[in-house]
């Protein structure tokens, strides 16, 4: 009953700030960690906790496979040096440098490591946000980046999890902890990712494959866990796997589905989970001794410092790394093509969000012999703080920030879609011929389509983009044959599209915008409705 009753008292803390926040002009995370505060002035609210282990299993599966299906691969691809750089030795570095400030200001080392290793990675679901304010590639490269460096982050988590509990770590463990944490997830994210393609390719039923891409970042989460290795770098995997065959295992209507499902459900557990973040914020307060709380709200302040201070000089000296080399580091971390300014932006555009609230949340409440983990308060406290920092500074100052650093427009997006337009138009023209003798179209229908894929060709949108055909519809003893010929075109462009995408042609994000208006075109001619 009482899992009931905080489950409905979430949903309408999410409901009640996502109304909030437009009125009071603050950020829906911000909101929701205040609502939380006021929460835990409620007695059977206060004292609520979750498993620690059931805090990254229920949250964190479902935001970075949804993260992971929605990332640019040819990014990846085009910038893996810098990617893992930046999700290895930053982390680390960041890691331990915000361990080290804590430290010296009273923490015990353990529960110091596990701050800095929830407050290193910069969080996907935030990044997300920032799609409309950054160049493409930069914005790419820091989705990539947030993605795959929770591994790391949760490794070092790991590690100071068991110094604190079992009060010894040696050498060795740290090696293999880290090793089997990498191996393992990666292992595990392949092999529950081939496997939901092989069930996935024997069906289209919208359904089952949606329910199928629901089960299995737990499924990909909890088999890298039984090993000992990385559920995120598990469900990441899986997640990338999936989207590289997307065309294989999915629909139009399951697609459509996708897309209507995941971004609620991610939206509410990010919700629900800054929600609970104020809970333990006020729970923690009255565990803090008064006297401690000016050091703590230094500490905060302190380490927010030290997490942009680190992430600029590591990227400053990638770009002094390459220029004494006098190598070409594609993506490397503060490589040559960002400068000055641009490194600036990347800085501030660190954001912290749902994943380091996750670590923080999953804190173990005792150690071996029963007695309460020290430093936990803290830690929820100060990763809370640091947020909160997150969404009142860095948030509003980033678009003035980027503006003032005058980054070049990116003009690849519509210079890819011109070219993907135009691929596609004419392999429809070519075998426009061959499909109307097979399905016997009469030339009125033949011309019409021939005439809608010409136009295409030519850059002048025959279709917006919500796939409703612009021109005069064909006559009614027509509209079955057209439909028929239109279907069959669909398939061959979305063939072609998804060639240019295996050659690196186009980036995933054009295949997705184009591949909508296809699904929703397809779904319409085929009588379904595509918001049903």
């Amino acid at each position: 009953m009482e899992g009931l009753v905080l489950t409905v008292v979430l949903g309408v803390a999410v409901l009640a700030g996502t109304v909030l926040a437009p009125r009071l002009r603050l950020a829906a995370p911000l909101v929701l960690l205040l609502l939380g505060l006021v929460l835990g002035f409620v007695p059977g609210l206060r004292d609520v906790e979750l498993p620690s282990e059931a805090v990254l299993l229920l949250f964190l599966p479902v935001l970075l496979f949804w993260e992971a299906l929605t990332t640019s691969l040819r990014s990846i691809r085009r910038d893996l040096r810098g990617i893992i750089l930046m999700s290895t030795v930053l982390v680390v570095a960041t890691a331990f440098a915000v361990a080290g400030i804590a430290y010296s200001l009273g923490m015990p080392w353990p529960a110091a490591l596990m701050l800095g290793a929830a407050l290193a990675p910069p969080d996907a679901t935030a990044i997300a946000s920032l799609g409309n304010v950054l160049p493409r590639r930069q914005f790419a490269l820091l989705r990539a980046e947030s993605l795959t460096n929770d591994g790391a982050a949760l490794a070092l988590y790991t590690i100071a999890v068991g110094f604190a509990v079992s009060g010894s770590t040696s050498t060795l463990e740290v090696t293999s902890t880290v090793a089997i944490a990498y191996l393992g997830g990666v292992a595990a994210g392949l092999a529950l990712g081939a496997l939901g393609i092989a069930f996935l390719r024997q069906t289209s039923d919208a359904l089952i494959i949606n329910i199928t891409m629901l089960v299995l970042p737990f499924a990909s989460y909890l088999a890298a866990e039984a090993f000992g290795a990385s559920g995120v770098l598990s469900v990441v995997t899986c997640g990338l796997l999936l989207s590289f065959f997307s065309a294989r295992t999915s629909t139009a209507l399951s697609r459509r589905q996708m897309h209507g499902m995941w971004p609620l459900g991610s939206y509410v557990l990010n919700g629900a989970l800054f929600v609970l973040v104020g809970v333990q914020v006020q729970a923690s307060i009255r565990q803090i001794d008064p006297s401690e709380l000016g050091i703590l709200v230094l500490l905060t302040v302190a380490v927010w410092a030290v997490l942009m201070v680190v992430r600029y000089a590591f990227q400053l000296a990638g770009s002094a790394a390459a220029r004494l080399l006098d190598a070409r580091l594609r993506g490397a971390p503060g490589g040559q093509q960002l400068g000055q300014r641009g490194r600036v932006v990347s800085t501030v555009a660190s954001f912290r969000g749902a994943v380091s609230l996750a670590i923080a949340l999953s804190v173990p409440l005792t150690v071996a012999g029963g007695g309460p983990m020290q430093g936990r308060d803290e830690i929820v406290f100060v990763t809370a703080g640091v947020i909160v920092l997150t969404l009142l500074v860095q948030g509003p100052v980033l678009p003035a920030l980027a503006q003032w650093a005058r980054l070049p427009r990116d003009t690849e997006d519509q210079e890819e879609l011109d070219i993907a337009r135009v691929r596609m138009s004419t392999v429809a023209l070519r075998a426009l011929d061959d499909i109307s003798a097979e399905l016997s179209l009469s030339p009125a229908v033949r011309e019409r389509l021939a005439t809608q894929q010409r136009a295409v060709s030519q850059l002048a949108r025959a279709r917006d983009e919500s796939g409703q055909d612009r021109s005069e519809a064909p006559d009614r003893e027509d509209a079955a044959a057209y439909a028929r010929g239109r279907l069959a075109l669909i398939d061959l462009e979305r063939e072609e599209l998804h060639a240019l995408r295996r050659a690196t042609t186009i980036d995933d994000e054009v295949v997705r915008r184009i591949e909508a208006v296809l699904d929703v075109e397809e779904l319409r001619l085929r009588g379904i409705d595509p918001q049903g």
